[in-house]
């Protein structure tokens, strides 16, 4: 089959011929219709996960998927042969991806079926950067009226909070750059999103909307420890690039270091949302496998997918 793979670490990734896997007891085998790029695709190929995980080469990138179930490990229960579905391939290990024709999946968690409505090119970008979008407002326990600084707003994660976030209610700060970035991030949602240049005074801008400080912050890009310090008293940050409380110490802020948990329940609650309209996932460019290559070089705002069939 044909996959987005790494023969080492740091390297640049290639579209390259390797052998169709085939599921394990308990697993899914799926033919990917789509899928889509996240930082940890990224970080991979620059050599920055090798401390973290084990790799397998050669190493086929990819976490998010959609397509359709071709054939079945031994004892599956809950799925059919046929049957659409998307997720998360979440193993031990890098090397096993979903950047290809088809990938093998634990049956138990991480996959859930695609309901009618959701097509699979917004399927297969949704499950890593949805999952942790829910685990970040989770995390910080928003309340409706409460004041979210969303740092990262036009990334695929920060896109999708920005909506959630809208949902329940929230007063949003984001960041994003003047312009294109911005134009992005105010055509998310019908409610009002305060943007801010992050290139500028970033506490001067926020001070300016929230004198005494933000409830809470979604810490998906830029400088922590700045942004622990725009927090009022008690002000909860979720991050996803791994500040924890030791970098904020004197301060009083509690910091959750985010591992999304993208188990059935939530991908299905989210294809749902998707799928009534509720929740648009924001792929903005979408390129074959073929040239799948060329995506971890692309520079634009939401997600960014690709299509296997």
């Amino acid at each position: 089959m044909r996959a987005v793979t790494l023969e080492s670490v740091p390297s640049t990734p290639a579209v390259t011929e390797v052998d169709t896997p085939s599921p394990k007891a308990g697993e899914l085998l799926v033919k990917v219709a789509a899928t889509s790029l996240n930082g940890i695709d990224i970080a991979t190929a620059a050599g920055y996960t090798q401390a973290f995980m084990e790799h397998r080469f050669p190493l086929v990138l990819g976490q998010d998927f959609a397509g359709t179930v071709e054939a079945l490990g031994e004892d599956v229960d809950g799925f059919a042969v046929g049957d659409a579905v998307f997720g998360v391939v979440l193993k031990p290990y890098l090397g096993a991806g979903s950047l290809a024709q088809y990938v093998t999946v634990p049956a138990g968690h991480g996959v859930a079926r695609i309901p009618a409505g959701l097509a699979a090119g917004d399927a297969g970008a949704l499950g890593v950067a949805g999952a942790t979008a829910v685990a970040s407002l989770e995390a910080v326990a928003l309340a409706e009226d409460q004041t979210l600084l969303i740092s990262g707003a036009s990334g695929g994660v920060g896109s999708l909070a920005v909506q959630l976030a809208a949902a329940r209610g929230a007063k949003m700060i984001a960041t994003a750059r003047t312009g294109a970035q911005t134009d992005f991030v105010t055509g998310l949602t019908d409610a009002e999103v305060h943007v801010v240049d992050f290139t500028g005074d970033l506490e001067g801008q926020v001070r300016a909307i929230a004198p005494d400080g933000v409830d809470a912050v979604l810490h998906l890009a830029g400088d922590g420890a700045q942004l622990a310090a725009l927090l009022r008293p008690g002000g909860q940050l979720a991050s996803t690039t791994g500040l924890t409380q030791d970098d904020v110490k004197g301060q009083d802020v509690t910091v959750h270091t985010i591992m999304a948990n993208p188990d059935a329940r939530i991908l299905t609650s989210l294809a749902e949302q998707v799928a009534s309209g509720a929740l648009r996932v924001p792929v903005t460019a979408t390129y074959p496998l073929e040239q799948a290559t060329e995506a971890f070089a692309a520079s634009t705002p939401g997600k960014i997918a690709v299509s296997c069939s």
